[in-house]
């Protein structure tokens, strides 16, 4: 039996570019019995020409066929062309053909820039070679023509695309293609080669181990998922890991991370390069070289050392340089780069205020500076300004909540904070403390615990004083605290607020540790930040100033109920209001209401995030505010007809929560590399008024209705409810009091944690 390229697809005994080329060999094999059948002893003036990627030997596992019958005039071509594709059509094989002549061939490749990428690899599976030849002879001079046309047409692509695909190397779940830094970076490089010779030749030198891994990850991705796609989500890359041999899908992307760093700058500097020669082309200029500072020149559009410059004696030049790149949005000069490398000048003895004060404005420059730390991180020359960086370089966090890598993160709080500057009195400890708020997740423990550690000593090496060196500290060992108490503890509560104003200590450490906790949030990525967490960090910022300025608490957040659900509550009816992404539910007073309203809510797919409840009297008042887990409109339409039947008792609730989770269970993927945890945490101190319940448990569907279903048989009230879910944990905190509004004993304490342990449970 003839082997095909999908015979190939089990073969795993074939990696990465051996795969693809052996593929490539099985296809050509095929496609040469295909073509004698289809055109006969006749062979002249046709030829059947592999283009692109299987132009060059590759097919990867689940690519097309792109193939082009290129002819000379043949009458009988449409014949030929049917006898050909039909078959590889009857094989489920994907095909993308054409039928040219060498002229039609330069014409589209001058006016599709696709067509002239994919003409610049072209090979003869059968045929006649002289007709190969005329089309190649045709479309280079064509290419020569529109050579500079093309290249600014593939660089408006390469611009887009990254922006749409994001980074290969920090990102949780990469498009190995089409991100920054993929395969498909190597691809324009080549392409923008073939078209300008001398374009990249020296960047594309050295980067082969880069395509090799990228590509071997590729394959086994299509391979193990029967797809196109070449995006590595946390469910393959343990998969890949596996059958490439690497011990675990974190050390996959970390190796992925540190070649696509490589591809992406490689790719950086050869467009940028280029842009520099269009722009002295197009506008000639004189005298290219100025002199920023005696050490620090701009030569040919790029910051470079003078030569009389000695980072031996002046280390602090490494961060003078970094400081003008980001204020003037200039790049490093490579050379200097290389330089810097080789002589590696230490700073360990160099830092003092100036040194440090520039390491901060670095950073308070804005976004520009990320592209000099990855400058710098190219030629290894973070860590010699903080040995530390080398612990959380290229560190994957693999769970959905976290965009970035351990270094990106650090890099991106940083900046997002230095927007926030002007919130705080001293902006650069503000940025510092927000480049080294994770700095632990490199090193073995907990973050928090090991970041400070770690901070201590980098304070001291950086010679801060006892003051700012406990400010950096402190705002690592708090850098998760208002985040927390914002979104799970009652802002009302004084408790709440007299525990933050403990912990903080003063107005001024307040704003510089609440501009970090915005500023890592919004880095970490758009699940952990919005419009209603950043409202409720605000509030609790109010507040707690309030308590340390003047020992008050600043005026009261809005209460629930208001005095319009009060009065709603005194005319004994249900009601049932909804608004935006907020439902309000009044309705007499008995067991389970609430837990019905969150039934009703999972059942149309609605993800609750924060909950209040109150009772007046016969009546109660429940109010939720919802999310869909994206910015789409709610249709309350459907919502409020199940509510009136689950309120009445006309409704399976249990039923159809149990059946929607089943449904939904076929279309779960792995959120975090790393499994949840279930916790049940029962505090009688934190609150003047209730008992604060804590649930850490597996995220599910129905999870909330089955905890405050367990609450509704015990007859326990619920005062506010938040629910927050982190990737695969849900975290939900509770305010409860027993039917007579007061805390919990012992013995209740011990229930309540029996049935919610029950209720976690029954999903698992």
């Amino acid at each position: 039996m003839t082997t095909t390229t999908s015979d190939l697809i089990s073969g795993h005994d074939l990696r990465g570019a051996d795969y693809c080329r052996a593929r490539s060999d099985a296809a050509d094999a095929w496609l040469l019995e295909l073509f004698a059948t289809a055109v006969g002893d006749d062979a002249r003036k046709v030829a059947l020409v592999a283009v692109g990627g299987y132009g060059r030997g590759v097919l990867w596992p689940q690519s097309d066929l792109d193939l082009v019958l290129f002819h000379n005039r043949r009458r009988d071509i449409a014949a030929i062309a049917e006898r050909l594709w039909y078959p590889i059509w009857d094989r489920n094989l994907k095909l993308g053909h054409a039928v040219l002549t060498s002229k039609e061939a330069a014409q589209v490749a001058s006016a599709e820039l696709e067509r002239a990428t994919a003409f610049s690899a072209m090979r003869l599976i059968a045929g006649d070679p002289q007709v190969l030849h005329d089309v190649e002879s045709a479309v280079v001079k064509t290419r020569s023509k529109r050579a500079s046309s093309h290249l600014r047409e593939l660089a408006r692509m390469v611009d887009d695309r990254h922006v749409e695909a994001g980074d290969v190397a920090f990102l949780l779940e990469p498009d190995i293609k089409e991100g920054r830094g993929g395969l498909r970076d190597l691809d324009s490089l080549r392409w923008a080669e073939t078209m300008h010779p001398g374009f990249a030749a020296d960047l594309l030198d050295g980067l082969d181990d880069a395509a090799e891994l990228l590509g071997r990850a590729r394959v086994e991705l299509h391979r193990s998922t029967g797809r196109t796609s070449n995006r590595l989500t946390l469910d393959e890359q343990d998969v890949v890991a596996r059958a490439l041999g690497i011990d675990s899908g974190q050390q996959l992307m970390k190796d992925i991370s540190q070649v696509a760093r490589r591809v992406a700058w490689n790719s950086d500097e050869a467009w940028r390069r280029w842009r520099r020669a269009e722009r002295d082309r197009a506008a000639p200029r004189r005298d290219r070289d100025q002199l920023v500072t005696d050490d620090i020149q701009i030569r040919q559009g790029a910051l470079a050392l003078t030569i009389t410059a000695n980072p031996a004696q002046r280390p602090e030049l490494l961060l003078e340089l970094a400081v003008h790149a980001a204020t003037r949005s200039l790049p490093i000069d490579r050379s200097t780069l290389r330089r810097l490398a080789l002589e590696r000048p230490s700073l360990d003895d160099a830092w003092d205020e100036r040194t440090r004060q520039l390491l901060a404005e670095l950073f308070l420059a804005g976004p520009v500076a990320l592209s000099v730390v990855e400058d710098l991180d190219h030629f290894d020359l973070m860590t010699l300004i903080l040995p530390e960086w080398e612990a959380v370089r290229s560190l994957p966090q693999r769970n959905v909540l976290h965009t970035f890598t351990v270094d990106r993160h650090l890099c991106e709080t940083a900046v997002k904070a230095a927007a926030l500057a002007d919130r705080v009195h001293r902006p650069d400890l503000l940025v510092i403390g927000s480049l080294l708020h994770d700095i632990g997740k490199g090193f073995p423990g907990d973050h928090t615990e090991t970041g400070m550690e770690a901070i201590h000593r980098i304070a001291g090496r950086m010679k801060y004083s006892d003051a700012d060196t406990a400010v950096l500290v402190d705002l690592c060992r708090h850098h998760l605290l208002l985040s927390d108490v914002a979104v799970r503890r009652n802002l009302s509560d004084e408790g709440t607020i007299r525990s933050v104003a403990a912990a903080v200590d003063s107005p001024e450490f307040l704003h510089l540790l609440a501009a970090m906790s915005e500023a890592d949030s919004i880095a970490t990525g758009p699940a952990v930040w919005g419009s209603w967490k950043k409202g409720l960090l605000a509030e609790l910022v109010y507040r707690t100033e309030a308590l340390l300025n003047d020992g008050t608490l600043g005026d009261d957040p809005p209460e629930f109920p208001s005095a319009e659900i009060l009065d709603l509550m005194g005319r004994h009816r249900r009601h049932i209001e909804v608004s935006g992404s907020r439902i309000t539910v009044v309705e007499r007073n008995q067991p389970g209401v609430f837990a019905a309203i969150a039934g009703v809510l999972v059942m149309q797919g609605l993800d609750v995030i924060e909950a209040a409840s109150a009772t007046a009297g016969d009546m109660s008042a429940n109010t939720f505010m919802v999310t869909t887990g994206g910015d789409h409109h709610i249709d309350w339409e459907p919502v409020t007809p199940l509510l009136e039947r689950a309120l009445d008792g006309r409704l399976a609730l249990s039923a159809r929560v149990a059946r929607r989770a089943e449904q939904l269970q076929k279309y779960q993927r792995r959120l975090s590399a790393t499994p949840p945890v279930t916790s049940v945490t029962l505090d009688n101190h934190l609150s003047s008024v209730a008992t604060v319940v804590d649930v850490h448990a597996p995220d599910s569907v129905g999870l909330l209705y089955r905890v405050t279903r367990a609450f509704a048989d015990l007859r326990l009230d619920i005062g506010k409810a938040t629910v927050q879910t982190l990737g695969p944990q849900a975290v939900d905190s509770f305010y409860l009091t027993d039917a007579e509004g007061r805390k919990l004993d012992g013995p209740m304490l011990k229930e309540l944690r029996l049935a919610i342990l029950h209720a976690v449970e029954v999903d698992q």
